[in-house]
């Protein structure tokens, strides 16, 4: 396999019941990106849905885990170690209740919020070095939750509501942006795209009790 291949996950739960919750916005962007870019996810491997093909030049690998979030690090384990991706290829892409609805930031490294996925992912992985597209899903016209005062309960409920009818219908101006921030880390100097998309992050450092 090519060492310059990427492995781009979208994070989310598998079935109907979860499809358009807040928290499978990761598999809405990959669902998209797949159908702009002619890749069909649907090669079943390891408890994961993957589809390759080529983005901005690049070879590349679209993943859904199917393990559900908790053990989303079983399958991207897997398939990175399969295709020997090494940890710099790998994009994961996953909600954020911490940023406003729609903002799409780019992060590297310890993660500001609890997120069990991200979590997973880590721990399989053995590493925090991979590539994060962080989206909003805070509510909308309203301010990113307080993470002094939200509990994780509070979270979770949110998280695994559906999105209203607002903001589904303002949700492809997120994929299309999401996509943007996925082109500039595939086109530019990772430093450049790390600093730029930072910039005026409404997250904190403390996660929920």
């Amino acid at each position: 396999m090519s060492s310059n291949m990427k492995l781009i996950i979208g994070l989310g739960n598998p079935g109907d019941r979860y499809m358009n919750n807040r928290c499978n916005i990761g598999f809405k962007i990959v669902d998209v990106l797949a159908n702009n870019t002619n890749i069909q996810i649907k090669t079943k491997k390891k408890k994961s849905l993957l589809g390759t093909g080529e983005f901005e030049n690049h070879e590349i690998v679209l993943l859904k885990p199917q393990t559900f979030m908790d053990l989303s690090g079983e399958a991207v384990l897997y398939i990175a170690s399969f295709l020997r991706i090494p940890i710099q290829n790998i994009i994961v892409i996953h909600d954020d209740y911490s940023l406003a609805y729609g903002e799409v930031q780019v992060a590297r490294g310890p993660r500001l919020i609890h997120h069990i996925g991200v979590e997973s992912i880590t721990a399989g992985l053995k590493s925090e070095k991979f590539i994060r597209i962080r989206i909003g899903i805070a509510p909308a016209n309203a301010e990113p939750f307080d993470l002094e005062t939200t509990t994780k309960e509070q979270i979770t409920g949110y998280l695994e509501q559906d999105f209203t009818l607002d903001e589904n219908m303002k949700i492809i101006e997120v994929i299309n942006d999401a996509e943007a921030a996925l082109r500039s880390i595939l086109t530019q100097d990772i430093e450049d795209v790390l600093s730029r998309y930072k910039l005026g992050s409404a997250a904190k450092s403390n996660s929920p009790k």
